[in-house]
């Protein structure tokens, strides 16, 4: 009896020392694993990365925003009566001289007849319950006949509240009513390499959601052909293509940001440039249509172009801050 307690007592002592060892073992291997010198032998010191704040940086679940946002944005198809000078180009007529000078009729005679009727299509946004709806003002411009596909497959006609080529926004209403809407966010405060995504209909495919990140704010890229154009685009990386037009870009909130307008591409199709109305001027274009009918805006008068180095050394400038004034303008 006596022998057997001595054995317990023995293996226990053994198995705390083995312990013991293997635990000093493996400390001065890990310590000796993570020891850093520089060139002259000098230890430097080493930490773990900390991941304590890595969750916000991987966050990628975007279907909330998805759920919160593909309701609201609408297909809008319209009809409009063919240009004349797309008509000339669809049937191979360079100019009004030949054509003249072939069938004996003017373009003065031509445009009298009923000019055939060619469809387009495009996005929309929600942004009330009784069915008032962001758009492009490209998308609707010119056309006599707007119909609206809402997400659940129900279509109506649309009419056109007003527009403002300045921004290329517009606004148009339904009759409808509890429908879903997308809640305004703040453009101003996204940040270069935000998540994003841009909900639409590309292509016709209705109801798309493609995600991407700023790729940069405040651009302008000289798309908008009109007297006075606002351009400051937000910039995005999110697939987009047209029939995009017109639809909502939104943040991992679900917040509408920006209405998609426009891509930089040589083919026509995405390159991974995408431009958008940030949301700070559309509430604005969109208040002012409904309150007045009209978008109202103080006009200063100048034109401005950033201060480049070449016009910094030209004039003398002492710094790069601020805007160039160059021209002044007169508004009819």
């Amino acid at each position: 009896m006596e022998t057997t307690k001595r054995l317990k007592t023995l293996g226990f002592f053994v198995l705390v020392v083995a312990v013991t060892v293997a635990t000093n073992l493996t400390t001065n291997y890990v310590s000796q694993k993570h020891e850093v010198f520089d060139d002259q032998g000098n230890q430097l010191p080493v930490t773990y990365a900390k991941f304590a704040n890595a969750k916000s940086a991987i966050e990628t679940d975007f279907t909330v925003a998805a759920e919160l946002s593909i309701h609201a944005v609408v297909h809008v198809k319209t009809k409009s009566p063919m240009r004349m000078d797309q008509f000339d180009q669809m049937n191979g007529f360079p100019n009004d001289q030949l054509f003249q000078y072939f069938f004996g009729i003017p373009r003065q005679q031509r445009k009298s007849k009923e000019m055939p009727m060619q469809e387009a299509s495009g996005s929309g946004v929600i942004i009330s319950n009784d069915g008032y709806i962001i758009t492009n003002n490209h998308v609707v411009d010119g056309a006599t006949d707007i119909e609206v596909t809402l997400n659940d497959n129900r279509t109506f006609k649309a009419k056109v509240i007003g527009t403002d080529p300045n921004t290329d926004i517009a606004l148009i209403k339904i009759d409808a009513k509890d429908l879903p809407i997308i809640v305004f966010g703040n453009s101003d405060a996204l940040k270069v390499g935000e998540w994003v995504l841009a909900v639409g209909n590309p292509f016709n495919l209705t109801s798309t959601v493609t995600a991407g990140i700023v790729s940069a704010k405040g651009r302008n890229i000289n798309i908008i052909n009109s007297q006075l154009p606002l351009e400051s685009f937000i910039q995005t990386d999110a697939a987009v293509n047209p029939g995009n037009s017109g639809g909502a870009l939104v943040n991992t909130h679900g917040e509408l940001i920006g209405i998609t307008t426009a891509i930089a591409s040589q083919t026509g199709s995405y390159a991974g440039y995408a431009f958008a109305v940030p949301v700070s001027i559309v509430q604005k274009v969109v208040t002012d249509i409904r309150k007045y009918g009209v978008v109202q805006r103080a006009v200063l008068g100048i034109k401005i172009e950033n201060i480049t180095d070449s016009i910094a050394k030209a004039k003398n400038l002492k710094t790069m801050d601020g805007v160039y004034v160059y021209n002044r303008v007169y508004i009819s």
